[in-house]
This record gives C-alpha cells, sequence and structure tokens, in this order.
C-alpha cells in the first residue's frame, strides 16, 4: 500500500488511532443504510447489515481507490427490489425446482463475475464516456423509483399492502424520522460541530424515533431480521441455505438480464464515485494519486459475488460515505476495512435490537436518500435560466442548462423508471452523441 506522497513512511500511533476512529464514525452511518436498504430490498435488515460489513471490509482491502467506503447503495437496491419483485411475481414459473432465494444469489454471483470479466478486460476507463446528462437523469431516476416504493409501502397505494397498523401512525413515524434527519445536524452543531461526527444524524433519528414508538407502545409493524447470528454454526447454515446449487442453462439466461443491469450500475456507480473522492483526495493531500479502475471494478466484483452466499443485497462504492470517511482523516486503507470490521461487530452485538425498529423508521431515512442522490443542481440552473429569459433584458448564462440538456435528463431519467437502468444508460448514451453535432448538444459543466 503506497502512503501519500507527503507522508514520511512513518505510521504513528496518533495516526492509526485516527484511521480506526474515522472507520468507527462511518461504520454508524454504513449499519443504518445497510439495514434500510436490506428493508427496502425485501431480503431484510440483517441481510443488509452482513452486506454493509463485508462489501466494505473486502472493496477497501483489494479495490484500487486508496480511502473509499463501499456497501449497498441506493440505485443498487432499487434494481435489486426489481429483481426481488419479478421472482415473486413469477419469474420461475417455468423452473418449479429453482428455489426463488437460490436464483437471486446466482444472479448476484453473476454479477460479481461479470464485473471482474470488465476489470480483466480493462473497461474501467470507458466511464468518462458516459455524458453528465445522463448520470443525472438515471439518478433521478433511481430516487423517483425509492419514493415510489416508500409511498406504496406507507399508502398501500398501486397493489402494495400497506405497514400493518394504520396509514396515520406509519405516515407520522416516518414523517418525524424524515424531520429528525434534517433538523439534528443544525441542533448539534450549535452544541458542539464535532458532535456530528460521533452521532450520525441518521443513526440517531433511527434510535430516537425507535424509541419514542417503543415507550409510547405504539403498534405499528417493525422490522425482521429474518435470521440471526448467534455462533458459527449459525453462519455455517446460513451460507449452505443460500449458495446456488442449480446452474442449469435456461436459468443462467434468466438470471443473466438482472446481472446485466447490477454490473452496469455498480460500474458506474464505483467509477464515478471514484472519480468524486480522486478530487477530493488530491485536493485535501497535494497529491496526483489516482484510482486504479480496473483494480477497483475486481474488488467490486469479488465483494458482490461474496455476498451472495449469505442471501445479502449488492453494493458499489457510496459517495456519501466515501466523502464522510475522508472528512474524518482517513488516509490510509485501514480506515475503510475497519468500517466493514466494526458494521459486522456492531451487527453481533446490537441484532436483538433490530426487530424493535418501526418499518416506517426506514421509510423515513429512504426519503432522505432518495433526496440526497436526485441531482437536483442541473433543475435548478435549468429553472433560473427560464426566469432570466423570460425577465426583462434576462440573458442566458453559458454554464445554463439549455433544453436539448434538459430533455435528456427527462427522457433517461423516465426510461430508469419505465423500463431499466442499462436501456437508459445505453439508449441516451448513444442518442447524445449521435445528436451532439446537429443540435449543438453540449454535457452539462
Amino acid at each position: 500500500m503506497k502512503l501519500p506522497k507527503h507522508s514520511t513512511g512513518v505510521v504513528s500511533t496518533r495516526q492509526l488511532a485516527r484511521q480506526l476512529l474515522a472507520g468507527l464514525t462511518v461504520s454508524f452511518v454504513a449499519i443504518s443504510l445497510g439495514a434500510a436498504f436490506g428493508v427496502l430490498s425485501g431480503r431484510g435488515a440483517l441481510a443488509g447489515i452482513l452486506s454493509a460489513g463485508v462489501i466494505a471490509l473486502i472493496t477497501a482491502a483489494l479495490g484500487g481507490t486508496r480511502v473509499q467506503c463501499s456497501g449497498p447503495t441506493a440505485p443498487m437496491t432499487a434494481v435489486t427490489i426489481l429483481l426481488v419483485s419479478a421472482v415473486t411475481g413469477g419469474l420461475l414459473a417455468e423452473h418449479p425446482t429453482a428455489d426463488p432465494d437460490r436464483f437471486i444469489n446466482l444472479v448476484l454471483l453473476l454479477t460479481g463475475l461479470l464485473l471482474i470479466a470488465a476489470a480483466v478486460l480493462r473497461l474501467g476507463r470507458f466511464v468518462r464516456w458516459v455524458p453528465k446528462v445522463v448520470i443525472s437523469g438515471f439518478m433521478n431516476g433511481i430516487a423517483v423509483l425509492i419514493w415510489v416504493g416508500e409511498i406504496q409501502s406507507l399508502f398501500g397505494w398501486w397493489g402494495k399492502n400497506n405497514y400493518a397498523g394504520g396509514i396515520t401512525s406509519n405516515l407520522a413515524v416516518a414523517a418525524m424520522t424524515l424531520i429528525l434527519i434534517v433538523v439534528l445536524p443544525g441542533l448539534l452543531g450549535r452544541v458542539d460541530r464535532r458532535l456530528n461526527s460521533f452521532f450520525p444524524a441518521t443513526l440517531l433519528a433511527i434510535v430516537i424515533a425507535t424509541a419514542i414508538c417503543s415507550f409510547g407502545q405504539i403498534e405499528i409493524q417493525r422490522v425482521s431480521l429474518g435470521a440471526s447470528i448467534n455462533s458459527l454454526q449459525d453462519l455455517t447454515t446460513m451460507v449452505a441455505h443460500h449458495l446456488p446449487t442449480e446452474w442449469s442453462l435456461p436459468l443462467l439466461m434468466l438470471a443473466l438480464p438482472f446481472a446485466m443491469q447490477l454490473m452496469v450500475l455498480a460500474y458506474l456507480d464505483t467509477l464515478l464515485t471514484s472519480l468524486v473522492v480522486d478530487r477530493k483526495y488530491q485536493f485535501m493531500h497535494q497529491t496526483s494519486e489516482t484510482t486504479r479502475p480496473n483494480k477497483e471494478l475486481a474488488a467490486q466484483g469479488v465483494a458482490n459475488a461474496s455476498v451472495a452466499l449469505f442471501g445479502g443485497i449488492p453494493g458499489a462504492q457510496a459517495t456519501i460515505r466515501s466523502v464522510l470517511i475522508l472528512n474524518e482523516g482517513a488516509t490510509m486503507r485501514i480506515a475503510g476495512i475497519m468500517v466493514g470490521v466494526f458494521v459486522l461487530i456492531e451487527m453481533l452485538l446490537f441484532q436483538d435490537w433490530i426487530g424493535l425498529i418501526p418499518q416506517a423508521v426506514f421509510s423515513g431515512v429512504l426519503l432522505k436518500v432518495g433526496y440526497d442522490v436526485f441531482d437536483w443542481s442541473p433543475i435548478m440552473s435549468y429553472l433560473r435560466r427560464r426566469v432570466r429569459d423570460t425577465g426583462v433584458g434576462g440573458v442566458a448564462q453559458s454554464n445554463s442548462v439549455t433544453h436539448w440538456a434538459m430533455s435528456f435528463i427527462v427522457g433517461t431519467t423516465l426510461i430508469t423508471v419505465f423500463v431499466n437502468l442499462t436501456a437508459a444508460v445505453l439508449l441516451a448514451s448513444v442518442l447524445f452523441y449521435l445528436l451532439r453535432d446537429r443540435t449543438r448538444l453540449v454535457d452539462l459543466d
């Protein structure tokens, strides 16, 4: 492992302690989001937490980005929802001997193998070819899918059963959680800025909302872990239960389209985040070091294949968690590795408490996640341009979002929501380059 160019090469006890503290801080965010995405995916909170720990550990140890945090992400979970819904909706009707859980794990295993293949073929460099308007559109599509899914669960709309306990109670709990996530950082910052590092708003909101529901004896639907791990025997039993055992060609062909979607999304999610992380790391430490994209893809492939062994959920390099760990002073791989280690330890210590969390609490968390995923900047820039254009003497600035750019963003969003991510990225990217010269279509700055 290379150290930053400004480093003397000697790791002091204080430096090591800082890496461990950064890992511990980010682990609280990782375990909260892991549980939320596990519930959202339909595979359970335990699956999400285990995946958060395993993916973070493997990718930090083997990846091509020096300091990062990977794990379940909103885009990857959105595609997993579609996979789980298809399987429960009769996808395996012509394969009566196929086990639904094992089939989903087969898809995850194929996803990992496809990512490793992309690394071997050195495809990492092509991420720079995806237009920013297309990236903006598919991120917005993912946010819309998350919002729609949570609204369905809270209100019972569009054929989905609402949470037990009544719409009013669940909606109130979700709203309370969302408000807490928004206001807690400001309240903690007024007391001491360092409190936001030790007490992430998402984790605090989950704890506070759960405590209020428990002490208030509010009877609403709670999270189901789906399983528990209390010994090595429990872990081996879990692996034996989830390991794919049927490898027939028809089943593989059925799994391949879902695996392709997840692979493309993991590719984009990971390498686009790595560009953000590289810029931030270079600025903070005055170094020219950059991510090795193919090594990063290989690590993501190993991680996503690994979660298939215990019925987990897929993941990628996570922007918010990666930026957070840098802000906490992490400069070494051990920081990211310890995120995974701490998540797994916390899961073992607190798994009995997770069953107390109301489902609606995670709805509140995920509504905020959708807001964070949505790319608001181009839309706000476009609206400001419209205001200037309709004003007296208004002149649009050169960096305004054009009508053509906005049409690509909206179009990619709609294809993502109503078709799938892979089609959205491929179709919109090809169309962008075909029309770029004819229409003077420019990408986002």
